[in-house]
């Protein structure tokens, strides 16, 4: 049985299905910039910079072949494990605000993680290279099936692109537990007094819930398609 998508010309799937992940996806954005423009106005008591706290957390964890880059703007910080490089802003490195900390902390967790072979990292990179081609050829595959009538593209196409969904759900347990690591250490060392680590906790925490955002726009959209294009096919 074919179930219609569109309502008087507008996409029902659309609006029931996109519209609101991407109101949640727009919220995370929305709370992870306000959360960090709060913390980034409070220094920390023990006047540690977002560099010098991320190095305590290697030093913690015995690693000392882990460089530190200058990255191009504050919220782009990340680890690069095949150089084996912690890129910090200007802006992250330098201060000693409780955002810039638990930032800098948070990389140097998956620095961490990198350095103790941890599972998921294993997993997420193995699909790494099959997500790329999913991400450029899912969809186009999906809709030139629909185009040609060959059901069997569609799903190639379909499947393809779901691979992107499996390497976010990956990803999510990899965020959540650099911070994790990332606020033992600091609790560890006494690097942050109880109502720093809260604000800390917070800006980290609202940095997770965009990966979860993302998924979930992810999973809409594959949903979606999935019934579009199953409803093409039983139409032709």
């Amino acid at each position: 049985m074919y179930y219609p998508s569109y309502f008087y010309g507008f996409d029902m799937t659309y609006l029931v299905l996109v519209v609101p992940v991407l109101l949640l996806a727009f919220a995370a954005q929305i709370r992870v910039k306000t959360t960090y423009s709060k913390f980034a106005r409070v220094p920390t008591s023990r006047a540690v910079t977002g560099a010098q706290a991320a190095q305590r957390i290697l030093l913690y964890y015995g690693i000392s072949d882990v460089r530190f880059e200058v990255a191009g703007r504050a919220l782009g910080e990340h680890y690069d494990p095949r150089r084996k490089v912690i890129r910090l802003s200007q802006e992250i490195a330098n201060s000693s605000s409780i955002a810039a900390v638990a930032i800098a902390c948070h990389e140097a967790g998956h620095a961490a993680q990198h350095a103790q072979g941890y599972a998921p990292i294993k997993i997420r990179d193995g699909l790494m290279p099959v997500c790329r081609i999913g991400s450029m050829l899912g969809l186009p595959l999906a809709i030139g099936g629909v185009i040609f009538s060959l059901q069997p593209l569609i799903w190639i196409g379909l499947l393809l692109y779901a691979l992107v969904a499996v390497f976010q759900l990956v990803t999510l347990p990899l965020e959540f537990n650099a911070s994790s690591r990332a606020l033992l250490v600091m609790d560890e060392v006494g690097m942050l007094g109880d109502e720093e680590r809260s604000g800390a906790k917070k800006v980290l925490t609202a940095a997770a819930l965009t990966y979860v955002a993302s998924l979930a726009v992810t999973l809409a959209n594959l949903l979606r398609m999935f019934l579009r294009f199953n409803n093409s096919g039983r139409r032709r």
